[in-house]
């Protein structure tokens, strides 16, 4: 972090604003990057927001005509999935975050609608006729897109925590599923 203040010359103490993911995502992902953010923001005196995942996902598309769905892979044929109607108008709130099968989710697709996230990259085959996948280079969420939702949020007056600010999981790892069945 500090190779990077210093290429772009800012002291860490000019720091006003912190964005990370939220969530979903991997366990160990989110939490080593909300961690490092909190950590960060609280040595700064830095304003921290978290962002969901698969808005940031939704934010890099252009306007869509139909419905946008941003993918991430859940693991065990999974996948975290959010189905976004996007316009030139919409501020990408989050719709309900689903873990759904990936069979079901592909049976639930509708010619045209579009797709984005990284689960793409091992289904995009598996796209049924008439909906479309957005382009490659779209499908991992960016720090621009993250920063840009988290400053738009902060400008419309949100104010995130440290000390509240946690990863959203969807669901128990599967060390804690095991642990609950014994």
């Amino acid at each position: 972090m500090r190779s990077l203040l210093a290429e772009v010359g800012w002291p860490p103490a000019s720091v006003q604003l912190v964005a990370v993911t939220s969530g979903p995502g991997s366990f160990t992902g989110l939490r080593i990057g909300v961690t490092t953010a909190k950590a960060f923001a609280y040595a700064v005196g830095a304003n921290v927001i978290g962002v969901p995942t698969l808005t940031v996902l939704a934010s890099q598309a252009q306007p869509q005509p139909g419905p946008l769905w941003a993918i991430l892979d859940a693991q065990r044929q999974e996948l975290f999935a959010a189905r976004f109607d996007v316009n030139a108008s919409d501020n990408f709130v989050e719709p309900a975050t689903a873990i759904v099968p990936q069979d079901t989710w592909l049976a639930e697709l509708k010619p045209g609608d579009c797709v984005t996230g990284p689960a793409l990259r091992r289904m995009s085959q598996r796209l049924p006729s008439g909906v479309t996948a957005l382009a490659e280079e779209l499908w991992q969420p960016t720090a621009a897109a993250v920063g840009q939702l988290a400053w738009q949020m902060h400008m419309n007056g949100l104010r995130g925590d440290v000390w509240q600010l946690t990863p959203k999981y969807y669901r128990p790892s599967a060390a804690e599923e095991k642990l609950t069945k014994k």
